[in-house]
Parts: C-alpha cells; structure tokens; sequence
C-alpha cells in the first residue's frame, strides 16, 4: 500500500477490531483489505494489490467479497477513503463521490460511499 514507506506507517491502533481479508494465489499474497464495521455502517481501509498483480481482477474480487460479507453482517453504510486517482475503480461498485476530500502523505483522497 504504502512501499516506500515503513510497514509501521501502515498500522493502525484500531487493526486489532479489524477483520482483515487476503487473496492468495497459492502461498503468495496479492491483495488485502481490512473491514471496520461500527453497528450499522463499516469502512473499508487498507485496499491494496501487488503492483505487479493490478489489473488482473485480484482487487476486484476481493473487494466484491467483502461488499458481500458487510452485508451478510447487517451493514447498512460502507465507506472508504479512496485515492482521487482511483475513484472509477470504485464507482464500478456502486460507490459514490461525496464532497469531503483530504490529502495525506501526498496523495489527494476522496471519501467514497454506498447504501448496502
């Protein structure tokens, strides 16, 4: 997610509440993704595929699955804090824009939601 950085710079002090799912084909991971649900609404952090694996459908079917799996779990709200650049991966999900946006570790974000 973050390669040129420390993998400290990526924890959270929350990710033990998290539910963290991987795609692996064989041993090898390609993608992950950590849900945080909170009553009815989750969000989703922490999306990230190999470079070298992107574009092969890998994020794709994990983050289906996890759309999926908040659902079964009674989520009404998912959210994620998408990067500006990736935004049309995430309208292909039924994701939507809203206005909020922010900047960290210099790249721009978009908070992106959907009704499950």
């Amino acid at each position: 997610m973050w390669p040129e950085k420390d993998i400290e710079y990526s924890k959270l002090a929350d990710d033990d509440q998290g539910a963290h799912y991987g795609l692996f084909r064989e041993e090898s991971l390609l993608s992950v993704l950590s849900l945080f649900i909170k009553n009815e609404e989750a969000q989703f952090r922490k999306f990230a595929t190999l470079i070298e694996e992107q574009g092969k459908d890998y994020g794709s079917q994990l983050l289906s699955f996890v759309l999926d799996e908040a659902k079964k779990k009674g989520v009404k709200r998912i959210w994620c804090n998408a990067r500006e650049n990736k935004k049309e991966f995430y309208l292909k999900f039924g994701l939507f824009e809203t206005n909020m946006r922010f900047e960290r570790g210099g790249k721009c974000y978009i908070i992106m939601e959907k009704r499950l």
